[in-house]
């Protein structure tokens, strides 16, 4: 799998579990082993001019995603075929004030960003209920998995 990690941002945040995060998700969802994904960690300012300009919404946001091919998650027989995944654009300030809230440290913000962000690249939404459920479902396995993964490191 090819992951282009750039952090644009002045936050210094921990590349290598971000990497080894996206490489985990992205093996749990089949996805082709020549797919790329590149993850962009940008400042306040960029983040909320990517919002604006492509959500309409004002301030910046925590994660957004940009799909490339439109790839869907594969199976163990069949994985996805190889491709472009799409970008993933994190905001570092936003998820460190989302990690104060939440009691936890900014890398493991980070995690959820990214396993969020692979999620929606890969078609899923939580605009309705039953989606949520189903995202929100699979955003905890791989985060759970992934933790279990890191401890035997």
């Amino acid at each position: 799998m090819s992951i282009e990690i750039n952090n644009e941002s002045a936050i210094e945040v921990d590349e290598a579990a971000i990497q080894r995060l996206a490489v985990y998700a992205l093996d749990a969802m089949h996805v082709h082993l020549d797919a790329e994904l590149a993850i962009v960690l940008v400042d306040e300012g960029a983040m909320e001019q990517l919002h604006v300009q492509w959500m309409d919404e004002p301030g910046p946001t925590d994660v957004l995603s940009f799909p490339m091919d439109e790839l869907r998650p594969g199976t163990e027989d069949h994985p996805t075929p190889p491709g472009l995944l799409g970008d993933i654009v994190l905001c570092p300030q936003v998820a460190e004030a989302q990690a104060k809230t939440a009691g936890h440290t900014l890398t493991d913000e980070l995690l959820l960003l990214t396993a969020h962000g692979i999620l929606h690249l890969l078609g899923f939404d939580h605009a309705e209920p039953a989606e949520e459920k189903e995202m929100f479902g699979i955003q905890r396995d791989i985060l759970v998995g992934f933790a279990m993964q890191e401890r035997r490191r």
